[in-house]
């Protein structure tokens, strides 16, 4: 499980598991710890090198798990710990590193620190440990105009033991998931033995959510949100709950507990913020390893603004030899399947950017090919469970199934991200698609249509996305060029292509014509996202070519 020259991490695929939604093991009708041991074969034949869990903590649910009522612990709906340490040595035994969520930023309110703080009234220690304040108005208004993530105001106010309306507090998601101070040394103590209680159980690293907010500027200043303003940290510069310098002293305390585990243990962020360059600064060496590259997951299917996106990324990150990721999507975002089918192909984040049709066959036919982009590039990439099976965003699902905290805090304006996280479809004819037994009704419903997008269905089929994935996924892992050589641009035609070449001995070209193309006959095909008839690609479609012969 080594490899200290060359650390796996550096170019691993790692596959996203929305751990409720991958696979059922005791008809709940939601997904599970044993349901995922028991599909890690899938995954292992699938090429993948990790997998990245979903919160198993124990948890309320108002935040699909990022509302962690115990974190040293699973949920009795999700498995023990002992279904854990089972999933962790199997995982190891077929090759694959399990990396785990750890949310650091914020508790459930159910957690016994909130619970305590409530009980113990304002001026109490138990208070510093969140940010309770007293408000504005008499009380009446939130203490500054800080910003929820979902929507609304980031702050709520608590009635006190009393009975008496009284302080308010912080949280920057939803009011379930009060926010920590990492100010109070308590914290930051009782997180390092979390971290060490997992990494003890031979995790292989862990992803930070919500990296940026864990530090705010002293005094919590207001941060000039105007009425009605979206969560948009990527246009953020200067903001004080936001991507402020002190969070840099958390990820460096971590890093020193996890530099003293064997087997290169890996700290990746989520880290949304304004642009490569600020991204850069939580990779810095004493930092984190890695982190999610949402620049490239936002851009749209635009070939001067990817090819934009990867300039300026492998540029930011080259002064702290840190590897760049890449990614399309995740549990936060809409499909890219469905995302490029429409006019605007870019992402906003928490499901914002719903709402405008999508042709389905073009989304596909660039979702593919987007594979072949991703996986060509320098660094790590990121798959989020079901895009091997080219699953769209449901985009449908009825009101009242709706548990994304972001459909109720924009007061149904916007619908959340329920939508990418629809159970899988693995064989079978009708819902749950052998997501759980025949019967039982999945957390959120599977559409009907999917019957043809099952792993058995694409099992069948030799042009299905899936079997694109793995073929690209086992070239991928084959080729010395995408392990060793550099990035060298060979052109973009006027705009209607992306042309890259990984050393002499691979080219990827991607198609943005709309129209066929001639792919040059003096290199092999080695791999296409659609078919290659006569030396003619498909429109939309990306192929990688062998070195030019002679």
């Amino acid at each position: 499980m080594g490899g200290r020259e060359r650390p796996w991490w550096r170019d691993a695929v790692v596959y996203e598991v929305y751990l409720r939604s991958f696979q059922d093991s005791d008809d709940d009708g939601q997904g599970d710890v044993e349901g995922l041991r028991r599909r890690l074969p899938y995954l292992a034949d699938l090429g993948v090198d990790a997998l990245w869990v979903t919160p198993w903590y124990p948890s309320p649910l108002a935040d699909g798990g990022y509302d962690v009522a115990d974190y040293r612990d699973v949920h009795p709906d999700l498995g023990t710990l002992q279904d854990v340490e089972r999933l962790l040595d199997e995982a190891h035994a077929l090759g694959l590193r399990v990396v785990v969520d750890l949310v650091a930023n914020h508790t459930s309110q159910e957690h016994p620190w909130f619970r305590e703080a409530l009980a113990g009234g304002p001026g109490s220690p138990a208070r510093a440990r969140y940010f309770f304040r007293d408000g504005c108005a008499g009380g009446a208004e939130p203490p500054n105009d800080w910003i929820s993530a979902f929507g609304g105001p980031a702050w709520t106010r608590v009635t006190e033991p009393d009975g008496r309306p009284g302080q308010w507090y912080l949280h920057l998601f939803a009011p379930e998931q009060p926010d920590l101070d990492w100010t109070d040394p308590r914290v930051g103590e009782d997180f390092d033995e979390v971290l060490r209680f997992w990494l003890d159980r031979g995790v292989d690293g862990v992803r930070v959510d919500a990296a940026p907010a864990m530090a705010k500027v002293p005094g919590l200043p207001d941060a000039g949100h105007a009425p009605g303003a979206l969560f948009e940290s990527t246009r953020w510069v200067g903001n004080p709950h936001w991507d402020v310098d002190a969070v840099h002293e958390v990820l460096r305390r971590w890093r020193r507990v996890g530099d003293g585990y064997d087997g290169d243990r890996v700290f990746v962020a989520e880290a949304v913020v304004n642009g490569p360059e600020r991204l850069a600064r939580y990779l810095r060496p004493d930092e984190m390893h890695t982190a999610f590259n949402f620049d490239f997951l936002h851009c749209p299917w635009e070939p001067a603004a990817l090819r934009d996106v990867v300039d300026r990324t492998l540029a930011a990150l080259a002064p702290v030899g840190a590897p760049a990721t890449w990614v399309l999507s995740s549990h936060d975002e809409t499909r890219h399947a469905t995302r490029f089918g429409r006019g605007r192909t870019g992402a906003a984040a928490m499901g914002f950017d719903a709402g405008e049709a999508s042709d389905p066959e073009l989304g596909l036919a660039r979702a593919r090919a987007a594979l072949l982009l991703l996986l060509a590039l320098p660094g790590g990439a990121y798959l989020y469970q079901g895009e091997e099976l080219g699953l769209p965003e449901v985009e449908d699902l009825p009101e009242d199934v709706l548990q994304d905290p972001t459909f109720r805090r924009s007061g149904g304006t916007a619908r959340g991200r329920d939508g990418c996280r629809v159970p899988l479809p693995w064989s079978g004819d009708a819902p749950p698609f052998g997501f759980s037994s025949p019967g039982v009704r999945p957390w959120l419903p599977q559409p009907p249509a999917w019957r043809g997008l099952t792993v058995e269905a694409q099992e069948r089929d030799p042009g299905s996305t899936l079997r694109l994935y793995r073929s690209a996924l086992r070239l991928r892992r084959g080729l010395a060029a995408l392990h060793e050589e550099p990035l060298a641009w060979a052109g973009d035609e006027g705009g209607r292509a992306l042309v890259l070449d990984r050393g002499p001995g691979l080219r990827c070209l991607v198609d943005f014509s709309g129209a066929p193309r001639r792919l040059p006959g003096d290199r092999e095909v080695l791999l296409s996202s659609a078919p290659v008839r006569d030396g003619v690609l498909a429109p939309h479609a990306a192929a990688w070519l062998g070195p030019a012969a002679g």
